[in-house]
Order: structure tokens, then C-alpha cells, then sequence
């Protein structure tokens, strides 16, 4: 199948985003046109190595990785010391955010274009077409907003994982890590893409999957044997792959038992990879056009394409909800809190769809089907 999906990944692994990056390299109509990997998991330096070691240990270092910027949005000033108080989740990951995992040092440089630049690039090059999925922190696209304003109406969709509306926190006690690190980030960039819809520049507003909905997803010890078993059937190579992501997964594990989860595992980005590929081919089959959708300039087309505030909606194994939304960036005991106006009180646009709940055994199905199988031969 030739390939007919143009993606830009943006990810900071981090355990969860390595499950994300194995289903990445399983799909046979994705063209990985560049990913971006930055602070947040854990450094910028380590997430790049980390991406890349992935990468190769899947045979995938073909695919070009951005280091991204080494800072969230509100440390870019030059009074600010680089890592003074900045905070990882290397309890959550490990030191080097891969667990227990032992993965190969890569070879290949790592591109010499900036992460915001690559995602201009890769805007421009598929006008109408890019679909964008961001599982870290939001600084990237954010600066990237810096060098294009305009950049939001090349987008065909934006899926983000990141946020709790209404909901405990699993960083402080109403935020989610992804916002948490970088607020301003996530702000920027919606207010950009509501902004653009409201414009009529945008035909598909961003999707938002918030941890309520995403903590649903989890691995569990027998799904994780059922996939390694599975995947002995792959080549040797693949094989090594997920041998890895078991190891990564039993400090995920342990992390997850330390937390009084139970031995289990909370794999957030790979709901949202899959959610995003899998509307995207939907949205492509139900389309009848036989040209390459353009970036929409009819306001009146795109306002009607979107449902009301509260109006309920669905994707790929989730139901959703439509609603105005901000984050917190100055609560001292809220900064980076995600928050909907479920109500209209705001009397703002609808800038999001939200997804509110998870077929998870639906979707982990599909998951630990595609792992076993590997990459297309």
C-alpha cells in the first residue's frame, strides 16, 4: 500500500511514547515525515537519543528526528538559568527514560533542523494534508507558531495528548505532565488553531485526549506475554523490539505499583497515535474528493462543520465532547490546569474536541494485534 498519510510526530519518550513509536513504524500507509523529541519525560539530550535509539532498534532510522528546544516557553529568557528547578518524570520513566531497556547508540546524526522549524517545513510541504500528533509537551509547535503564525491552517487535524478536565492530576494535584511542563505552550497553540478555525482557515479543530479518558488504556502483564509471544512469529529484529518495550513496560510496571495503581500500566500516546491514524484513513475513505483537500478559506463551510459547545461526538474507540478551552497559567496552586468551558460562561468559540471516554480493550485489541504482526515486510 503506497503511502498516503503524511504524519509529524511530536513525542518525548518516555515509556508510552516507545509503544507509540513501535505502532509508528508498523503502519504501511504513514509517511513519517519527520519527528520531533524534546524536554519533558526527561531532557531534551536524552529524549533525542532515545527517540533515535528506538528508531534503530526498529530498523526505522530512516526516519529524521528533531531535537527540539531545551526549555518550555516560559524559561526563554536569558535571565533564567537552563535546568534551575525544571522538573522530569524520570520516576515515572527511569533516569533515562527508557526503563529497563537496553537500546542501540545511533548512528545517524540527528537532522540539523530545529524541531519548530521541521514542523513549518513539514506544514508547507503538505498543505490541506499534514496530520500533526503531539504526545509531549507543546513547546515545539508552539515556536514554531513564532516562525508561521499562519501555520495552523496547512493542517488537515492536531491530536494532543495532554490535560484533566474536572479530574485529579497525575503530576499536581488538577494537571497533567505534558501541560505541567510547559503551559504556556499548550495555550499558545490552541488559541493559534481555535483561531484559525474561527477564521475559516482550519476545517478540523484540534482533538484533546485528557488523562480521564486516556488512563483507561492499560497494559497489563498478560496482554504484554500475549504480544511477546505473538511477535516470535516476526523477524528477529522486531522480536529484539519488543523484547525492549518489556523491559521499559516492567519499570512502567513497578512505577505504576509504587503509585497504588496496581501492576499495571497507563499507556497514554499510543491511544492517541492510533486514534489519529485511524480517523485520518476514515476521514479519508468517507471523502469524495479526488483532489487533495487544500487548506479551507470558506469561514461559513468550516463554522457549520463543527458541532455546538456540549454537542457530543465520536472517533476511533472513543466518544467526545466539544468545548471552549484554556489552561491555567498563573494559579498558584492550579498552573497548567486544562480547563472547558462545559457551560458557555466564557461565551467563546468551541476550540476543541474532547475525547470524554475509551473502548480500551477495543483499541489495546488493535494495539497488541499490530506489535505482534510488526512492520510490513
Amino acid at each position: 500500500m503506497p503511502s498516503t498519510l503524511p504524519l509529524f510526530l511530536d513525542c518525548d519518550p518516555g515509556i508510552d511514547d516507545a509503544i507509540a513509536l513501535a505502532n509508528l513504524c508498523c503502519q504501511n500507509d504513514v509517511d513519517v515525515v519527520g519527528i520531533a523529541a524534546s524536554g519533558g519525560n526527561v531532557a531534551t539530550a536524552q529524549v533525542v537519543e532515545n527517540t533515535r535509539g528506538w528508531l534503530s532498534l526498529a530498523g526505522r532510522s530512516d526516519i529524521p528526528v528533531h531535537a527540539g528546544h531545551d526549555l518550555p516557553l516560559a524559561r526563554h529568557t536569558p535571565q533564567t538559568a537552563p535546568d534551575e528547578g525544571l522538573e522530569y518524570a524520570d520516576l515515572t520513566h527511569g533516569e533515562t527514560g527508557r526503563g529497563y531497556a537496553r537500546l542501540p547508540t545511533p548512528s545517524d546524526p540527528v537532522s540539523s533542523v530545529s524541531a519548530a522549524q521541521a514542523w513549518v517545513d513539514a506544514a508547507h510541504a503538505h498543505p490541506g494534508q499534514l496530520l500533526g500528533v503531539v504526545i509531549g509537551p507543546a513547546t515545539n509547535l508552539a515556536l514554531a507558531l513564532d516562525i508561521d503564525p499562519e501555520l495552523p491552517r496547512l493542517f488537515k487535524r492536531l491530536f494532543i495528548m495532554g490535560g484533566a478536565f474536572n479530574y485529579r492530576g497525575n503530576t499536581h494535584p488538577t494537571t497533567e505532565w505534558n501541560v505541567t511542563f510547559d503551559p504556556e505552550s499548550t495555550s499558545k497553540v490552541l488559541s493559534a488553531f481555535g483561531t484559525a478555525h474561527t477564521n475559516g482557515q482550519l476545517r478540523h479543530l484540534p482533538v484533546i485526549a485528557p488523562i480521564e479518558a486516556t488512563e483507561a488504556v492499560e497494559m497489563t502483564p498478560d496482554r504484554l506475554t500475549l504480544i511477546r509471544n505473538g511477535a516470535k512469529a516476526a523477524d528477529q529484529q522486531w522480536q529484539a523490539m519488543v523484547a525492549e518495550l518489556s523491559e521499559a513496560l516492567r519499570f512502567y510496571f513497578e512505577f505504576h505499583e509504587s503509585d497504588g495503581l496496581g501492576y499495571i500500566a497507563h499507556i497514554h500516546d499510543p491511544f492517541v497515535l492510533a486514534c489519529a491514524l485511524a480517523w485520518a484513513r476514515q476521514n479519508s475513505i468517507e471523502s469524495t474528493e479526488t483532489e487533495p483537500e487544500e487548506p479551507n478559506t470558506d469561514a461559513q463551510e468550516t463554522v457549520a462543520l463543527t458541532p455546538a459547545r456540549g454537542a457530543a461526538g465520536e472517533l476511533p474507540w472513543a466518544t467526545t465532547q466539544w468545548a471552549p478551552v484554556n489552561v491555567e497559567l498563573t494559579g498558584t496552586l492550579t498552573r497548567g490546569e486544562t480547563v472547558a468551558d462545559w457551560l458557555g460562561r466564557w461565551g467563546r468559540p468551541v476550540n476543541a474536541e474532547i475525547i470524554r471516554t475509551i473502548d480500551a480493550t477495543a483499541f489495546l485489541d488493535h494495539l497488541s494485534t499490530t506489535l505482534m504482526k510488526g512492520p510490513p515486510a
